[in-house]
Parts: C-alpha cells; sequence; structure tokens
C-alpha cells in the first residue's frame, strides 16, 4: 500500500513540478510567457480589490510573482513526492493564490465562450485544491507510531 501512495504522489506532484519547470526554462528576462499571461490577469484584480474595498494592492513585479510560483511549485511538489505535509501547504498555498487570479471567470458574461474555458479550468484547479486538503486531513488524522521499549531482560544469577 505504500508504494501506491508514493505513486499517487508522485503523479499528482508531476503536474506541479513539470509545470514549474517549463515556467522555469521560459522564464528569460521578463519573466517569459507566464508573465505576460499573469500581467493583466493581476492588474484587473488588483483594480477589483481597489474598486471594491478602497485598499490598493503594492506595485509588484510580475517576474517576482511567476519566480514565487514556480518555487511554490517546484519545492512543494518536491517536499510532497516524500509525504511531507509542509509540501502540501506550500502547492496549497499557491493553488490558493494562483486559481482565482488565473481563471477569473466572474469578469466574464455567461454566454462568452472564455467563461466556460475558464469556469472549467477553475472547477479543475478547486479539485486539486480539494485533494490536497484530503491529503492533509489524512496525514493529520493518523496516529504517529509510538516506539515500543523492549522489556529489560531480569538478571538470573
Amino acid at each position: 500500500m505504500a508504494f501506491v501512495s508514493f505513486v499517487g504522489r508522485v503523479l499528482f506532484a508531476s503536474l506541479f513540478i513539470l509545470s514549474a519547470y517549463q515556467e522555469f526554462s521560459d522564464f528569460g528576462v521578463d519573466g517569459g510567457p507566464a508573465a505576460k499571461y499573469l500581467g493583466p490577469k493581476f492588474k484587473v484584480l488588483s483594480n477589483h480589490v481597489s474598486s471594491q474595498t478602497g485598499l490598493q494592492l503594492p506595485e509588484v513585479q510580475i517576474k517576482h510573482l511567476v519566480v514565487g510560483a514556480i518555487a511554490l511549485k517546484g519545492i512543494g511538489g518536491l517536499l510532497f513526492i516524500f509525504g511531507s505535509s509542509l509540501g502540501a501547504y506550500l502547492l496549497l498555498l499557491h493553488q490558493a493564490i494562483a486559481t482565482p487570479i488565473l481563471y477569473d471567470f466572474y469578469n466574464y458574461d455567461v454566454e462568452r465562450k472564455e467563461y466556460t474555458q475558464l469556469f472549467l479550468k477553475f472547477t479543475q484547479n478547486l479539485a486539486l485544491l480539494g485533494a490536497l486538503l484530503f491529503f492533509i486531513g489524512m496525514k493529520n488524522s493518523m496516529p504517529r507510531r509510538q516506539i515500543r521499549r523492549k522489556a529489560p531482560k531480569t538478571k538470573t544469577v
């Protein structure tokens, strides 16, 4: 059973690790295609937050956000493979931040084609988020092994 669990974690984490590797190899000087895609989405989010709450989000270079995403996915994926809860928390943090920014279906009209595509991607990422929460819940509910001490042998005279 432990082998099957390991293979499952490898397959799950490969999604994040391969994505981080692709973004890293395409990074370049300006952040690559990921930064070009994330830039307008982040601008829409910051405008939405400032119009709804009156708070201004700090100025952030998009390539720094991409570096953060690469780090969270890469390190989190590697730690997750070995069953670390920290890896699951890092991937959970990435999913919780990136999903509503990248898949902003709520900014589109229901009849538009983009709405359906973004909504499907959003729900897929929610499923990944749920799987990470399930892993964390199962990891925390299992009792830890206690080391049994052997009873001391009695000495005979």
